[in-house]
C-alpha cells in the first residue's frame, strides 16, 4: 500500500471516479467548484496517490470541507461505515507493542502514514457527521492531543459521540477533572483525511 506515483491512466481515473462521488453528494461540499478541485488533483501525485489508497481500501473519499486560508481540500472516507481493511487496528506502534493477547496486525498511525494520509482531528470528525450518517456500526480513531496520548489515553468516535480509551489511572485524574460524564471504550477502526 506505500505512496507510489499512479500512471496517468490511473490518475485519470481516479479523478473521474472522484468527480462522479463528488456530482452525486453535492450537499457534502456547498459552494465547492469541481474544476478547482480537479486543477489541484492534476498538480498533486502525491494528493492524488493518496486518495488512491484511500479508495482501494473501501474509504470513498470525498471533500467535506475547503479551507481559504490554505487553499486545501479536506477529502475524508465518505463510506457509511469503517472501511473493512482499515479495522482491527491499534492506535499507534506503542500500542501495539503493549497488546499481549489477540495483537491485531498493524497500528493506524503507522497505517495512515504509508498511505500518506492523516487522522481526522475531533473538528473535523464532528464536521463529516454533519454531512450524513457515518460509523451507525463501527468507529473510527480520531488524532488524540499528544497530553492525552502521553497518558496514555486514545480517542475514537462513533457517530456523533466522541469516545476515548484510557487507563484506570489517566479516567480517575480525568474524572476529578470533569466529573462523571465521561464515556469511555476502546475501538480499532479509523477514517483518513488528506
Amino acid at each position: 500500500m506505500a505512496n507510489k506515483k499512479l500512471t496517468t491512466a490511473q490518475q485519470t481515473a481516479l479523478i473521474s471516479l472522484l468527480k462522479t462521488r463528488f456530482e452525486k453528494n453535492l450537499l457534502r461540499h456547498k459552494g465547492i467548484d469541481w474544476s478547482a478541485v480537479e486543477k489541484k488533483l492534476v498538480a498533486s501525485a502525491d494528493a492524488c496517490s493518496a486518495l488512491f489508497n484511500m479508495e482501494n481500501t473501501g474509504g470513498e473519499p470525498d471533500i467535506i470541507q475547503y479551507d481559504a486560508d490554505t487553499n486545501k481540500f479536506l477529502f475524508v472516507d465518505c463510506a457509511a461505515e469503517s472501511p473493512k481493511e482499515r479495522r482491527s487496528l491499534c492506535y499507534d506502534r506503542e500500542a501495539l507493542n503493549a497488546r499481549k493477547e489477540n495483537k491485531p496486525v498493524n497500528d493506524v498511525m503507522s497505517v495512515a502514514k504509508e498511505m500518506g494520509v492523516q487522522l481526522l482531528t475531533e473538528a473535523q470528525y464532528r464536521a463529516l457527521q454533519q454531512c450524513g450518517n457515518f460509523d451507525s456500526k463501527t468507529s473510527s480513531w480520531i488524532l488524540t492531543p499528544p497530553a492525552i496520548r502521553k497518558l496514555g489515553g486514545r480517542f475514537f468516535a462513533t457517530g456523533v459521540m466522541i469516545l476515548f480509551s484510557l487507563t484506570t489511572m489517566v479516567l480517575s485524574l480525568i474524572m476529578q477533572h470533569v466529573g462523571s460524564g465521561l464515556v469511555c471504550g476502546c475501538e480499532h477502526d479509523v477514517h483518513w483525511w488528506v
